[in-house]
């Protein structure tokens, strides 16, 4: 067990290194969601939304719990990138060839991707708080939000690597990632509530395991725990049979890849 964990955290470390040596793309991983989607569609639609609809003290308040979870959706599925371009520069076969655990691999892709994640939520709930939206439920409440975040973010990086190990190359990755990311997006309750969407969108949005996520986090934003609470039990359940899902599903993707 110890070599174990001295293997995810080498390899853990060597992401961070690979990151922090492309300052560029660490900033702009940082201040992407918060400067694109909560600054400035969050603004944009300030006096178009209609309070009544969205049931929030403004639109702003409303946008807040999506964009956390929009934050958590693209660095999930974003998330096997960098597997994907070992695989193609011969560096993973290497790796696999040294005597490690294969699923120090993994493990390390999980603890990097979500360590990341968690940075940029509270960068966009401190950002949040600048424009006067606070977490009704206090630092319980934003822990629980990161916990939510973190269990579905599992899922999501567990499809991005089962992408990057069946796929051939990072021109099809990136062209399913598209075709992945922006449907869930839209057919969500990230960007207006349910009862606002035609009655199609609705339903679809309702198998969409980002809309119960969104739904658990607004509460612990917006109203407190007495709202909230009913709707995280709901989110874990169905976070619960979403994760086992896509773990199952990356495992074998991996198994195939590497044999």
């Amino acid at each position: 067990m110890n070599e174990q964990i001295q293997e995810v955290l080498a390899l853990t470390n060597r992401w961070v290194k690979r990151l922090s040596r492309e300052k560029f793309s660490m900033l702009f991983t940082l201040i992407q969601p918060m400067l694109f989607w909560l600054i400035f569609f969050g603004n944009l639609f300030q006096r178009a939304a209609d309070i009544q609809v969205v049931q929030a003290p403004n639109y702003m308040s409303f946008l807040a719990a999506g964009v956390v979870v929009m934050t958590v959706l693209n660095n999930g599925l974003a998330g096997g990138v960098d597997l994907l371009f070992d695989k193609e520069n011969g560096f993973l076969e290497r790796l696999m060839a040294t005597p490690i655990r294969r699923s120090s691999v993994i493990l390390s892709r999980f603890l990097f991707v979500m360590a990341i994640t968690a940075m940029q939520i509270l960068v966009i709930l401190g950002v949040a708080f600048l424009f006067g939206v606070s977490a009704e439920t206090g630092i319980l409440g934003i822990a629980l939000i990161l916990v939510i975040g973190m269990l579905f973010g599992v899922g999501l990086t567990a499809i991005s690597m089962a992408m990057a190990f069946s796929v051939k190359s990072h021109g099809d990755f990136f062209s399913v990632l598209g075709f992945l990311s922006l449907p869930m997006i839209f057919l969500s309750s990230a960007l207006v509530p349910l009862a606002a969407m035609p009655g199609w969108m609705k339903t679809l949005a309702f198998f969409n395991p980002m809309t119960w996520v969104i739904d658990a986090i607004r509460p612990l934003i917006l109203t407190g725990w007495s709202e909230a609470l009913p709707q995280v039990a709901i989110a874990l359940g169905v976070l619960a049979a979403f994760d086992a899902l896509c773990l199952y599903g990356g495992a074998r993707a991996f198994r195939r890849s590497v044999g």
